[in-house]
């Protein structure tokens, strides 16, 4: 039983696929995100950047489910461009929501999930271990979600389950606001985030003291993996 699940990000994308995939196996998701979910699915609207807000929505929505078993943070941004065309604002806010969101995610669930010595599910990327030309700001906050990350599965190592998660490209609404170069071409293969969802909750569902420590999942011809 995958009992209550917290993701961020759970109104599109990666982190909706979670939650219906959550939702189909039995399990209660609980979704923070800057908009409401479509599917009225239980949520509480928070802007990660900001940590009071963060904090504020995990502690609503555990509260109100009476705990947590899991927390998966698929919420993120990018701003795509060379370090000094983008803006210092944008670049920080890709910090602060993929970076420290997650972090503040996590410590404010932390009480709950050492109550039900549940498991933490983190949403870096194959850019989190490969860089490349206009995403300092992308490849910077993904590359600190991979060390904060292992570091926090040898902090929490027998009391909460940790694993990564490095997805390839996804065929989701995340590249629409892009500039037409920084759009994957009309022949990019793409997994559908159902897919990346199901080895989600695989993860998920391990029995206690079997954990899945790292996963990368991404299509067979992911140009940014290996």
């Amino acid at each position: 039983m995958l009992g209550n699940i917290l993701i961020t990000g759970g109104a599109s994308g990666l982190g909706r696929a979670c939650a219906l995939t959550v939702a189909k196996e039995g399990g209660r998701p609980l979704v923070v995100d800057v908009n409401p979910p479509d599917d009225g699915v239980d949520h509480v609207i928070a802007d990660l950047a900001d940590r009071a807000d963060a904090e504020r929505a995990v502690t609503e929505l555990a509260e109100r489910a009476g705990g947590l078993d899991a927390v998966v943070t698929a919420a993120g941004v990018d701003a795509c461009g060379r370090l000094a065309d983008v803006s210092a604002d944008a670049w920080e806010r890709v910090i602060r929501v993929n970076l420290l969101g997650t972090a503040s995610v996590v410590r404010a669930a932390l009480p709950y999930l050492t109550a039900s010595r549940g498991r933490i599910v983190t949403c870096a990327s194959t850019l989190g271990v490969r860089a490349v030309s206009d995403a300092t700001a992308y490849c910077a906050s993904k590359f600190g979600v991979v060390g904060f990350t292992r570091a926090l599965a040898a902090e929490l190592a027998g009391r909460v389950g940790v694993t990564l998660l490095i997805p390839g490209g996804m065929r989701t609404h995340f590249f629409d606001d892009r500039a037409e170069q920084y759009r994957p071409g009309p022949d990019a293969r793409l997994n559908q985030p159902e897919d990346v969802a199901a080895a989600v909750v695989f993860a998920l569902g391990r029995p206690e003291g079997c954990e899945v420590r790292e996963l990368v999942v991404c299509p067979a011809t992911e140009t940014s993996w290996p």
